[in-house]
């Protein structure tokens, strides 16, 4: 694990489990409000696909040309996406299931079904119990701005 995934852990992240395991065992999702994050611990490059597995959403194709992937990459950060839920549980399996293919509404993170490795791609979530997760998402979202000049890679607007 990064450097970046043990702060993570500090700051309270758990779980840390791949994309594919979820999609197999998704009863270890927490049915609580939280934010959540994917995050890629590679040391490799990535490598973006033409046309990946995210679900085509009410007739969109959410497929982008490899420019734009390329573009919005952060080669400083292992995080690609930063989330929020009122259920970490039905957020998250959306989330996948859009990834395998599902015409689903979760538009957001969609490049992350570009990356040849997304199966391998680890989510980790934090309980908010007594806070807005749209308050600690937007913290978050802001503080990676600082630190790396723009939105995780696959986070479109904040």
């Amino acid at each position: 694990m990064t450097k970046e995934v043990e702060t993570l852990r500090k700051d309270g992240f758990t779980g840390f489990v791949p994309v594919a395991e979820l999609r197999g065992n998704s009863s270890i999702l927490p049915d609580e409000s939280g934010v959540y994050i994917v995050v890629r611990d590679q040391d490799r490059a990535p490598e973006f696909l033409p046309i990946g597995t995210g679900g085509f959403f009410k007739g969109n194709n959410p497929n982008v040309d490899l420019a734009v992937l390329k573009a919005n990459y952060v080669d400083s950060s292992d995080i690609l996406y930063i989330g929020k839920a009122t259920s970490l549980k039905k957020r998250l399996g959306q989330l996948l299931r859009f990834g395998a293919g599902s015409a689903v509404g979760h538009w957001g993170g969609r490049f992350l079904w570009q990356l040849a490795d997304s199966e391998n791609l680890l989510i980790a979530w934090k309980l908010t119990p007594t806070t807005d997760p749209k308050v600690v998402e937007s913290t978050m979202l802001n503080e990676f701005i600082s630190l790396h000049g723009k939105l995780p890679f696959a986070n479109l607007t904040i």
